[in-house]
């Protein structure tokens, strides 16, 4: 191996450390569900906002709010509601009278880790509100522009959208996030050890704040510099593209695809796969590390078409299609 690469590797396992640490902290609370919480995690380390979609129950909020007990940062929880409104959210001008001035009341999106609980409950105004928050990393209160807190990550949750009194996601906002987390029951083995250690009045323990918020920043300089291949760059494309053109790769899945994803995916794809290989200790990304995280990025980019619903397809069975049939380098 190369010196310069060995030492690389070394560099990224050093860096990569504090991971460990922190599922073995989050782990105090959270039974299994790893899955979920190297989600979280590639979503800190690559700047990227989380949606977790879900049935009540699985510990959606319990994880992110376990992730950010371990973090020295700012944290917010906001819980989303049919009567919130943006001012809620983003903060407001408040007038006094004494004066005749106004004076900017910051919100609680002014924070480092949002929790946007059952994002789904709010309407589209709302929702829409967290649009320059997610996108810019600030917030225009009247005619002032402020600056949001680094790091700045949202983690919203949300029930599947057939359930009463909820409000479909804006695509353009579903575009926003990074990562897209199905969570699914789980198995028996870890349903008992949850009924051991949580069938009680008692609360549970707390978990100890592990990283800061600088420690982030520095981690992300590592991720950035995670090493990736042109024939991976190549291969994420043609991924994405056959999301658009399935037939360029022999793919049956026009029909079924209203459209695909946008460039915005081919850059998550490729950030969330270094740091998929960073948490793995790797200073390279490979195939597998795409493959891993691809359908997280893709689920919610693909609009599945009137056909595939027909014929119950869904854009997870599409992305699934998609990995196996476009070629691995």
């Amino acid at each position: 191996m190369d010196p310069d690469a060995a030492a690389s590797t070394e560099q990224i396992k050093e860096g990569a450390a504090f991971v460990y640490r922190l599922r073995e902290e989050i782990g105090k609370v959270i039974v299994g569900q790893r899955y979920v919480i190297d989600r979280l995690l590639i979503g800190l380390l690559s700047n990227g906002h989380v949606l977790l979609e879900g049935v009540p129950g699985l510990a959606k909020t319990t994880s992110v709010k376990t992730l950010a007990d371990t973090i020295d940062a700012d944290f917010q929880r906001i819980q989303f509601t049919p009567d919130l409104l943006p001012a809620d959210l983003v903060g407001t001008l408040i007038y006094n009278p004494r004066d005749g001035a106004f004076t900017t009341k910051k919100g609680p999106i002014f924070a480092n880790i949002i929790l946007a609980d059952e994002i789904n409950r709010a309407p589209a105004k709302v929702q829409s509100a967290l649009l320059e928050a997610m996108q810019e990393r600030q917030v225009t209160i009247g005619d002032e522009t402020f600056d949001l807190p680094s790091p700045f990550l949202v983690l919203a949750t949300q029930n599947p959208i057939e359930q009463e009194g909820t409000y479909p996601l804006p695509e353009a906002q579903v575009d926003r996030f990074m990562l897209k987390l199905s969570v699914g029951y789980p198995p028996r083995e870890e349903e008992r050890l949850i009924l051991d250690r949580m069938a009680s009045t008692e609360p549970t323990a707390g978990v100890e704040q592990i990283i800061t918020p600088a420690d982030v920043l520095a981690a992300r300089k590592l991720v950035d510099a995670v090493y990736i291949d042109d024939k991976i760059k190549e291969y994420i494309i043609d991924l994405v593209v056959a999301t658009r053109d399935p037939k360029a790769f022999d793919l049956d899945l026009a029909p079924f695809i209203q459209y695909g994803a946008s460039p915005r995916a081919t850059l998550f794809l490729t950030m969330a796969a270094k740091a998929h290989a960073f948490i793995e200790g790797r200073a390279y990304v490979t195939p597998q590390d795409v493959k891993s995280i691809g359908s997280d990025v893709l689920r919610h980019r693909i609009s599945v078409s009137y056909e595939a619903e027909a014929e119950e397809m869904t854009s997870d069975t599409i992305t699934q299609r998609i990995f196996d049939g476009v070629p691995v380098p």
